[in-house]
């Protein structure tokens, strides 16, 4: 039997076959887990996303649109996802965004108001509006995650506005951890992956020096694999860490730990 056997949520962020969120959802689907999923609006985004889901193996998906910065289109992924549901068991936050023109290394001073306020309400503050309406259709408790980086800690060159966005997810966490533990027994996490080539990655200026960089530095010596993060998201997401909420969890090879 599955460790998510006999429970069902959704799954926010997945843009294509290396997104993060799919390799979360492909550990959920080995564990049982019935998986709902949304995409961008548009039909290029649609066909995206099905077809990395169709991959994994998922037949006629629930598979909705949403631009997670809209409160009216947020209220309607999950009005559906009750009506169709009724209660769901745990959420996976893995979208972010800022505008690439400022993911450039010596350019975060250059940072419009414009751009800093959208980095911040895609990339955090929708994890905060998604928990508020997934705690209405979480009666039981449940457990919800997001995807983080290093760069939400510390300076990492190029990261630039999307660290600060980090910042704001991490610490919100925090805050979501402790008032819906204790009013809906509901677990808040966020996993800080290391670098993956995904199409958000791409935006960040020198990519390919970070992965150099981590491979060269972290603790184990390589780069992470997709499937770590996976499996890192089944836990969380699980009975298994019952007792953890509240916590940046770094899937990054041992880099975060290295000082030199």
């Amino acid at each position: 039997m599955g460790l998510m056997e006999g429970k069902k949520g959704i799954i926010f962020g997945i843009a294509n076959d290396r997104s993060y969120a799919t390799y979360i959802t492909k550990s959920l689907l080995e564990h049982g887990a019935t998986c709902a999923f949304t995409h961008l609006p548009g039909d290029k985004m649609e066909r995206r996303c099905r077809k990395a889901v169709e991959e994994l193996g998922v037949t006629d998906p629930w598979l909705v649109p949403c631009d997670a910065s809209s409160d009216a289109d947020l209220d309607a992924v999950f009005d559906k996802l009750a009506a169709d549901f009724g209660t769901i068991d745990f959420l996976v936050h893995s979208i972010a965004f800022a505008d690439r023109q400022f993911l450039q290394v010596g350019n975060f001073h250059t940072t419009t108001r414009e751009a800093f306020t959208q980095a911040l309400d895609i990339s955090a503050y929708t994890l905060v509006a998604m928990a508020q309406r997934a705690a209405k259709i979480m009666p039981n408790g449940g457990s919800i995650i997001s995807m983080t980086y290093y760069g939400g800690e510390k300076v990492v060159p190029g990261y630039n506005v999307m660290g600060i966005a980090k910042a704001a997810l991490e610490h919100s966490t925090r805050y979501l951890a402790t008032e819906l533990g204790r009013s809906h027994k509901i677990r808040v996490n966020a996993i800080s992956g290391g670098p993956l080539r995904t199409l958000a990655a791409s935006a960040v200026g020198k990519i390919n020096e970070m992965f150099e960089h981590q491979e060269a530095k972290s603790a184990l010596g390589r780069n992470i694999e997709g499937e770590e993060v996976g499996n890192t998201g089944v836990y969380l997401l699980s009975d298994l860490s019952s007792g953890v909420t509240g916590e940046t969890i770094h899937v990054d090879a041992g880099y975060s730990i290295v000082g030199w």
